[in-house]
């Protein structure tokens, strides 16, 4: 007898295993992908992240999403970027149903994934009730008992990456990841120890982008010696758009029913609850998170590192960040000690060693407000640097560009039109999506581009701006060994200092 499994059907009842068979001409038309050809996809992690990609990506036919995981079943504790319930107006412009997500301000977490994806299957496919999409509180339940889903996408906060991909791997899904990994050099490592050993799964982290046009052009400016010899690259960035703190709580709020608390804490010991660890706050703290440098610069640096050839970490890496006063007991003005938090802003400084493609250089981070002062470049053009950007320098010039090194131009207007002949280039337009370069790899069987071994670089590179400032001074790191060779005690941080039973990495 042939052995039944999710290909097989569309829609199935998962309690008691009860199978409806959808026939073809419900499932028929315009763009019909047979269920054989399409991929079975868990989500684990269900925030505010995970939710508005879902909308743009669950249209697409090659996608069945089977499953989803999050250790927070209710919408609570969960914070917008804005006002106006943009992530809720979403869903419901797409379900074509005013009245889903009730009543709260934002819409994510476990049961709303479920009721989401549900939802819009039943109306896609015209029926009047679909439940086949299960829900987990605990990803490792989900990787045991889905044993037809074919991938997972992964959108969790820093500190959950490592264990969650691990498993996957070793239960044979492929793994789309968002960006850091995880927020220790040390686990990192283990991650991509564990996809070098799966060559045959397809691995894609979600922060990789398909535009490197931009990069290009800049890198054969200067490979024409428009600025001479390459010496710095600036990044700056108006981020963190999240509250932070520089010490931990006092108080101890009860924990929101339906949130598992130390299902979220994962591999770290126990402690109190406290909302403002988690959720779209967590990338504050040392624990959790891994910074502005980790949300963002991913995307701006890692295009970067792949175009100049940067394929190792920096050799030095130092940084400079605000510090926090207090009144004490006494009246007196005196320091808020923070070991526990990324600074409210701060300057990170990297340098590193020629590669194949680019000689030595170094490399500039900004965020919190800060960047680089006016350069005297566009001061003769009366202009001013935006909010975000790039800029690179040479011994003999400068290129100036969005955070992303959109539109570059060379400094002043007039050395740009000596050059090109033109004020600003024509853009080349976007042919193909990030989404469809991991759906077609695994499709295809194959690697992706945006695989998660091509990003060491880029994912320790900011990982080390970590450790430099929890260090206090320059440090100078061993790629090869894993090592900082100048400060012993800067290498705890390379770690975690203690796991839970069971999570060890």
């Amino acid at each position: 007898m042939k052995k039944i499994n999710r290909r097989d059907f569309i829609s199935y009842t998962g309690s008691a295993m009860a199978f409806t068979i959808i026939p073809r001409s419900v499932l028929g038309g315009t763009g019909y992908v047979a269920p054989s050809d399409k991929i079975n996809l868990g989500l684990i992690g269900v925030g505010m992240q995970q939710m508005g990609e879902l909308v743009n990506l669950i249209p697409d036919e090659r996608i069945q999403v089977v499953s989803v995981c999050d250790p927070n079943k209710n919408p609570v504790g969960y914070r917008q970027w804005g006002a106006g319930n943009g992530l809720k107006n979403s869903v419901r412009k797409l379900l074509e149903d005013s009245s889903w997500g009730g009543e709260v301000n934002v819409t994510a977490g476990r049961d709303c994934g479920q009721s989401f994806v549900n939802q819009y299957y039943a109306k896609k496919r015209n029926l009047k009730n679909y439940s086949a999409c299960t829900a987990y509180s605990d990803f490792r339940e989900m990787l045991e008992k889905e044993k037809n889903m074919d991938a997972v996408k992964i959108i969790v906060p820093d500190h959950a990456y490592p264990p969650i991909i691990i498993n996957s791997l070793k239960k044979n899904k492929h793994v789309i990841a968002h960006k850091p990994l995880g927020n220790r050099i040390y686990e990192t490592r283990a991650v991509f120890n564990a996809a070098k050993e799966n060559p045959h799964l397809t691995t894609h982290m979600l922060a990789w982008s398909p535009i490197h046009d931009r990069y290009e052009t800049v890198k054969k400016w200067i490979d024409d010696g428009v600025i001479g010899t390459l010496k710095e690259v600036h990044n700056w960035s108006f981020r963190p758009v999240w509250q932070q703190w520089q010490t931990y709580f006092a108080e101890r709020p009860e924990i929101p029913k339906g949130f598992d608390w130390d299902l979220w804490l994962g591999a770290w010991p126990d402690r109190p609850y406290h909302p403002n660890y988690t959720h779209t706050v967590y990338r504050g703290w040392y624990d959790f998170g891994a910074g502005s440098i980790a949300d963002m610069g991913i995307y701006s640096l890692w295009p970067l590192f792949t175009t100049f050839g940067v394929d190792a970490p920096p050799y030095s890496i130092e940084t400079m960040g605000t510090t926090t006063k207090t009144i004490g007991e006494h009246d007196e003005m005196k320091d808020v000690p923070n070991n526990v938090a990324f600074p409210l802003s701060s300057v990170v400084r990297w340098k590193f060693a020629a590669s194949k493609r680019t000689g030595p250089f170094d490399l500039f981070w900004y965020d919190g407000g800060m960047r680089p002062p006016t350069p005297p470049e566009i001061e003769i053009d009366n202009k001013e640097p935006e909010s975000e950007g790039m800029m690179f320098v040479g011994d003999k010039g400068k290129i100036l560009g969005g955070f992303r090194c959109e539109n570059p131009v060379i400094i002043p207007e007039s050395r740009m039109m000596e050059v090109t002949g033109v004020k600003i280039l024509e853009q080349p337009r976007q042919e193909r999506s990030a989404t469809d370069v991991w759906i077609d790899a695994i499709l295809n069987k194959k690697q992706s581009p945006g695989s998660i071994l091509n990003s060491q670089s880029i994912i320790e590179t900011a990982h080390l701006a970590t450790v430099a400032f929890r260090t206090g001074k320059k440090i100078i790191y061993d790629h090869p060994n894993m090592k900082v060779t100048n400060i012993p005690e800067a290498n705890r941080y390379l770690y975690r200092s203690e796991y839970r039973e069971g999570w060890e990495i």
